[in-house]
């Protein structure tokens, strides 16, 4: 039951995120709010990997130092700061294997498809959506030209606005990638995530409680 809060909480931390990245106006302050909101979801999902000790610690002083270092920049009014596209970073490249790795052992111990298997499995599909996000706002701090065509900005609500269009292959077409590089990427974010909803997530759902139920045998 713990381990399911945990999850459940989790996913409510990974839904805030995309909220908050998706409709705050990229002003300084924000960023801390967001830097830390970041901060706080990736220690949760090392939380559910139930991951060592010393990682553990040496995770909450990182993340102290990247609020601190987001703090510092917003009093000195930088805007898209390096300590919020470092947090940003951190949670979609270390979260998404920690929610994993939680849900592999969380198999292992139960030995049938749960609750929190399926949540962890939305988890790691939000996840996914904001690592396409920092991706396309890393090329576009890269140099090279804007990564949107037609010069549109991106910012954070435009990056996370694309990637979970694209990733829900929803495809508006009011941002498009500019280079041959966005669009392969943009391709293979729509083919990843409908190749999760129908294989991974329809799997786990397909197979909930399956376990349980042959375990307990005939019923009289």
């Amino acid at each position: 039951m713990v381990r399911r809060r945990r999850y459940g909480v989790l996913l409510v931390a990974i839904v805030c995120v995309f909220f908050v990245q998706g409709i705050a106006e990229p002003e300084a302050w924000e960023q801390v709010l967001v830097t830390a909101l970041l901060g706080v979801t990736l220690l949760l999902s090392l939380r559910v990997a139930e991951a060592r000790p010393w990682f553990w610690r040496a995770a909450i002083v990182i993340v102290a130092a990247t609020t601190a270092l987001s703090a510092v920049e917003a009093a000195n009014g930088e805007i898209d700061s390096r300590a919020t596209r470092m947090a940003s970073a951190l949670l979609v490249a270390l979260a998404p294997p920690a929610v994993v790795v939680g849900v592999l052992r969380g198999l292992r111990r139960r030995k049938a498809v749960t609750i929190e298997v399926v949540t962890g499995g939305l988890c790691v599909y939000l996840l996914l959506g904001l690592l396409f996000a920092n991706v396309y706002g890393s090329l576009d701090h890269a140099g090279g030209g804007p990564f949107f065509a037609g010069g549109a900005p991106a910012t954070v609500s435009n990056c996370v606005y694309f990637s979970f269009t694209t990733l829900a292959t929803l495809g508006y077409g009011d941002f498009t990638a500019r280079t041959n590089l966005g669009h392969t990427l943009s391709v293979a974010e729509a083919l990843v995530g409908q190749l999760y909803l129908v294989t991974v997530v329809a799997l786990v759902v397909g197979n909930l409680g399956r376990s349980t139920l042959r375990s307990a045998g005939p019923q009289s």
